[in-house]
């Protein structure tokens, strides 16, 4: 059965606290924070936390929807659990782990 998330949005309208499903519809958890570049208007990826409560970044290409009730991404359940946890603090916490 598909999952029902309603009607594709804009990552700029999607809510904090809905699900996100892996590309083979496993439940991998929930939208804490979407990321974007502001001054170009570039979706950045999302902040999701995992069923163990730890929040990792998901990069826009591995982000397949973003609808009303849901998030799909691109990537199966086991690539999501290989996710490293998320390091806040832009492309310098990227960098350098800030």
């Amino acid at each position: 059965m598909p999952i029902d998330d309603g009607y594709a949005i804009s990552y700029t309208a999607l809510p904090t606290g809905i699900p996100v499903y892996s590309s083979d519809e496993v439940e991998v958890g929930t939208v804490r924070e979407v990321l974007d570049n502001t001054r170009e208007r570039i979706f950045d990826g999302i902040v999701m936390e995992n069923g163990a409560g730890v929040r990792v970044f998901v990069d826009a290409p591995e982000v397949a929807r973003t609808a009303e009730r849901a998030v799909t991404l691109t990537i199966t359940a086991a690539q999501v659990a290989e996710l490293p946890p998320h390091k806040p603090g832009g492309l310098r916490g990227k960098l350098f782990g800030r």
